[in-house]
């Protein structure tokens, strides 16, 4: 390993050593059950792990939106998908091993709001099913070195008992062996990538991020990741903000011209530079998760109007909503949007994006009133 990429996988800390000199370490420091190295997922319960990652210095930002967890909503969920709306690929929901899940959510509910849908990976996948959800894709993140192969054999195992959903594959930048983890996910089925910078506090311009954009480049494998700087909890150790410059992707963007990359949240809170990069680059995708929801303490985002129609993906952030599961689903049905541009946000572009094979959309329904 080059000292670009030096990891020091130790229980507590690990703390990949890359960037320039000049440049300050940040960590995260996340409460979940350890996933061993066998064959099973044996766990070792309440470990902290510590992670790093070297990290430009940035301009100051503002303090974070959520200083303490948010309340949850009591909103009236719907039985099914709105009628009036085309096929639904939810292009974002969070899958994890059962102990690792549990853990994940009881971090919310300490540092981000009350998960309303605890449902595990195989529960969500039949609960949005069963309420006419088309087509999924189930994301996941590493948020430590070396638990990144058994999180990407349950995915891929998930994804052969579920046709209905495409699988991503993760990997925590930087560490041991990076390349060949992901082209083994590849191998196992997976579609492409999923990075949270949030929490693997990555800086988008390491030598270990910059394998991987070469990599899903080269293989054409999507690759979605979270570098938006918002929503920001002050529970991480690392600055999303000092992270999550739109300026520092933009870079990737044009470095890297053949990577499709997606960033969740419709780039919160950089919504109009967001705005303009899916103008200017080709290579760029964002979806709508918890944008539309009227819920985080953020400003509003754009029109959907006035975003590039075939750039823009419907992700729901399923199980870790703390609101109900059609909520935004509700809003984009009373919108008014022109059908082309609903098709397209809400099955198309997911589908061209990560490579699904849907069948042609067909509307379902009369529209729906507005709300």
């Amino acid at each position: 390993m080059s000292s670009a990429d030096r990891t020091h996988l130790n229980e507590r800390t690990s703390v990949p050593d890359h960037g320039p000199a000049d440049c300050k370490t940040a960590g995260i420091r996340m409460h979940v059950e350890d996933i061993s190295a066998g064959g099973n997922a044996a766990l070792e319960p309440g470990v902290f792990f510590e992670m790093g990652a070297t990290l430009p210095d940035a301009a100051p930002h503002p303090a974070p939106a959520l200083e303490i967890p948010l309340p949850g909503v009591d909103d009236a969920e719907g039985a099914r998908v709105p009628e009036g709306l085309p096929p639904v690929v939810d292009a974002h929901v969070h899958v994890f091993p059962e102990p690792l899940c549990e853990a994940v959510w009881a971090w919310f509910a300490r540092h981000g709001w009350p998960i309303r849908y605890r449902l595990h990976a195989p529960q969500l996948v039949e609960f949005l099913q069963a309420r006419g959800v088309d087509h999924l894709v189930a994301l996941h993140y590493a948020h430590k070195p070396g638990v990144a192969r058994e999180l990407n054999r349950f995915v891929a195992q998930l994804v052969r008992r579920y046709p209905q959903v495409t699988g991503m594959a993760t990997v925590f930048p930087g560490e041991d062996g990076d390349e060949t983890i992901l082209r083994e996910a590849f191998d196992l089925g997976l579609a492409g990538v999923k990075l949270h910078s949030h929490v693997q506090c990555f800086d988008m311009q390491s030598p270990g991020m910059h394998r991987i954009y070469a990599l899903c480049a080269r293989l054409g494998k999507p690759l979605i990741m979270h570098v938006g700087r918002e929503p920001k909890s002050p529970a991480y150790a690392c600055d999303p903000y000092a992270l999550c410059d739109s300026r520092r992707l933009e870079a990737v963007l044009h470095g890297y011209p053949e990577l499709r990359v997606c960033v969740p949240h419709l780039g919160a809170d950089e919504y109009a530079e967001y705005q303009r990069l899916i103008e200017d680059h080709e290579n760029l995708w964002l979806d709508t998760t918890m944008a539309l929801a009227r819920y985080l303490p953020l400003p509003d985002p754009p029109a959907l109007e006035d975003l590039r129609a075939d750039r823009i993906m419907f992700g729901s952030d399923l199980p870790n909503i703390p609101y109900a599961w059609d909520r935004e689903l509700r809003h984009l049905a009373a919108m008014g949007l022109a059908q082309d541009r609903l098709t397209r946000l809400l099955s198309t572009n997911a589908g061209e994006f990560y490579g699904i094979d849907l069948p042609p959309p067909v509307n379902q329904h009369a529209p729906v009133e507005r709300i």
